[in-house]
């Protein structure tokens, strides 16, 4: 029941371009998360392999069978939308119950499906209550029960958890990738929300300007972005992107403040350097030796995110510990370690080793 999606486009009447080429293979049995920011086209995409939007050009397959003009319903998969979808006046059994319903199952098929999916998703005890009577989470649960029952091997989910509060996104992030994992099933999630997409996913596309920006493993979208804005989104904070000029073969002047080693040949003059939170250094310094200033401090508890601005206004964070103490306005000395990456004038990623990165 693979997935597999070749140079598949999107195109509205105006000429406007929401989705340009995106090919990719998802597998079966595979956590695979599309993210991206708002507008990318990360739901497009999904309605397009559901059927439930046309798509304009490229084609896409399902256990080796072209599905482009196969019905919703012919292409053996559920749906699991954002906002529930819920009949508001039937039961939580009967609205797990409906598709089988439709779908001319058997009573006692229908039984067997409904009260496992309920029991796999902890809601037996509400299956009869109208899904006004539900919490926002138990809402979820069914939807996600509707679709446990189905016989589909392929379920989507659009933003799923992005209306309930995190403390129970974090409770249903676990159980539906429990889930997934037990039911075996190729689950394909479309979420804006990066940690979602780092802690499930075995692999990630990352959608941006109508284009894939990498396709990969959770670690390797993290620790070889393919390009700047990869980096950028995955990270909290984000890392750092500033300005960095070639010293020698093998050095750099970051912000014209700091000198950064690296282990490869520098061949160009003019560059940007990507450096993570947690790999600037930070100390006190007078006004003489001081390259920036201190404008805001979180505290997280066993540390804290301090924002700075540099002499020159460019504007970093940096992670430290929460024993370390510092004011606002306080002037500071900001250094890096040599864990950087590298990036073109134009955003690519040009770190040794980045060769391996599965680009689109």
């Amino acid at each position: 029941m693979s997935t597999v999606l070749t140079n598949v486009c999107k195109q509205y009447d105006q000429g406007k371009t929401v989705l340009g080429k995106v090919s990719a293979e998802i597998k079966t049995g595979e956590f695979f998360v599309i993210v991206g920011p708002s507008g990318c086209g990360k739901s497009t995409l999904l309605r397009m392999i559901a059927g439930l939007t046309d798509i304009t050009d490229g084609e896409i397959s399902i256990d080796n069978r072209v599905v482009n003009n196969l019905s919703p319903k012919d292409r053996n998969l559920t749906m699991v939308f954002q906002s529930y979808a819920l009949f508001p006046f039937l039961s939580v059994w009967d609205n797990v119950a409906f598709g089988l319903k439709a779908r001319k199952h058997s009573q006692v098929e229908v039984e067997e499906r409904v009260n496992n999916a309920l029991k796999m998703v902890n809601l037996e005890d509400l299956k009869d209550r109208k899904p006004r009577e539900l919490s926002g989470g138990q809402r979820q649960r069914v939807a996600l029960a509707r679709a446990v029952a189905s016989d589909a091997k392929i379920c989507l989910m659009d933003e799923p958890l992005s209306n309930l509060d995190a403390q129970l996104r974090i409770k249903m992030r676990q159980e539906i990738y429990a889930l997934q994992r037990k039911l075996g099933i190729t689950l394909i999630y479309v979420t804006h929300d990066q940690v979602e997409a780092m802690t499930m996913a075995d692999h990630i596309m990352v959608l941006h300007n109508t284009e894939v920006q990498q396709i990969g493993t959770p670690a390797e979208i993290y620790k070889t972005p393919a390009n700047e804005f990869v980096a950028s989104f995955f990270g909290v904070p984000p890392i750092n992107i500033l300005p960095a000029t070639k010293l020698s073969s093998k050095s750099l002047k970051v912000n014209g403040d700091f000198e950064v080693k690296v282990d490869q040949v520098i061949t160009e003059n003019e560059l940007k350097v990507g450096i993570r939170p947690n790999e600037l250094r930070v100390a006190k310094a007078d006004e003489l030796t001081a390259n920036a200033t201190v404008k805001n401090i979180e505290f997280l508890g066993d540390e804290k995110i301090l924002y700075a601005t540099f002499n020159n206004g460019n504007e970093v964070s940096a992670i430290i510990s929460s024993e370390t103490h510092f004011d606002l306005f306080d002037t500071i000395k900001i250094t890096s370690t040599n864990n950087v990456l590298l990036f073109s004038q134009d955003g690519i990623n040009i770190t040794k080793g980045v060769g391996d990165v599965v680009n689109a």
